[in-house]
């Protein structure tokens, strides 16, 4: 046996089990989720289904609770966008700056990103109903420190500002990684010639780190549609369904209405609608790299 042989051999050991497992939890129940979709199933036993062909899809389009989550999730993930790259491009570009202690406050703003989505939404929870009621009654500004996850556009304001402060830190590193991959003596000969900061930033810092817009962009929608833990702990669809993203929705109709061939539905639109806008947001910018 050649040392090809052998590589080839201990490739396949180390890629077959990590298959063995891909293939078992997501494509078998992926194919599986399809096939219930178009069935009655009533999330126990398969047997005695019944083929129902498109009643379940037409069922999830006809629920105006789904139709409202998605519009609501489709708003929630468009502001998360802009305003989690925003902030991440910007805590970037100070990090990468010559501040003191930078290394400190890399960690400070990556921190809120390895707390897990429930601790956050329970955290943020008590701050803007107990320390919000309290601070608007002593300041007497009860007009913007109120019960915020009581009014509707507030409380859908409080889950972005939760988003925001989890997500930012994360695209943040992206971000970093692109910025001090630009060679200092571009930035050294820019300077030279009499570019300002903002030149700079404009002409060679964007333009350089378009690789990092693409990732950042697919991180960030694809977890802010998928975004269920902090709206469960945060507002749990409150007040009154206001909040209700499609994830919450499909877990309601499966386990709260018991109604789980309509929830598969559900989920198949929900996995076709992300695929789609992914693959367009990639090609859309992967373009812009190749323009710039």
């Amino acid at each position: 046996m050649n040392k090809k042989q052998k590589g080839k051999i201990t490739t396949a050991l180390f890629v077959i089990p990590s298959l063995f497992i891909f293939i078992n939890v997501v494509i078998i129940p992926f194919v599986m989720g399809i096939v219930y979709s178009f069935t009655n199933w009533d999330g126990f036993a398969f047997k005695g289904s019944t083929f129902v062909g498109f009643k379940n899809y037409a069922a999830a389009f006809a629920d105006e609770k789904f139709v409202t989550a998605f519009r609501l999730t489709t708003g929630y993930t468009l502001v998360m966008i802009i305003l989690v790259n925003i902030v991440g491009l910007s805590l970037a570009l100070l990090v990468t700056s010559k501040i003191k202690n930078k290394n400190f406050f890399r960690g400070v703003y990556f921190l809120p990103n390895l707390i897990g989505g429930l601790i956050l939404g329970f955290i943020w929870k008590f701050i803007f109903t107990k320390f919000f009621e309290q601070f608007g009654v002593i300041t007497h500004t009860e007009k913007i420190f109120f019960n915020w996850l009581d009014e509707p556009t507030a409380a859908f304001w409080a889950l972005v500002i939760v988003g925001v402060w989890q997500m930012a830190g994360y695209v943040m590193v992206i971000y970093i990684a692109s910025i001090e991959s630009i060679s200092e003596e571009v930035m050294e000969a820019a300077s030279i010639d009499g570019a300002s900061s903002w030149t700079k930033f404009k002409r060679i810092t964007l333009p350089l780190i378009a690789p990092a817009f693409t990732i950042s962009l697919f991180v960030t929608l694809s977890n802010s549609f998928k975004q269920y833990d902090t709206n469960l702990s945060l507002t749990n669809g409150g007040p009154f369904g206001s909040t209700e993203l499609v994830t919450m929705n499909i877990f309601s109709t499966a386990f709260s209405y018991n109604k789980y061939a309509q929830a598969q539905a559900k989920s198949i639109i929900f996995f076709l609608v992300i695929m789609i806008i992914t693959v367009i947001q990639i090609y859309i910018t992967k373009k812009r790299e190749v323009d710039m």
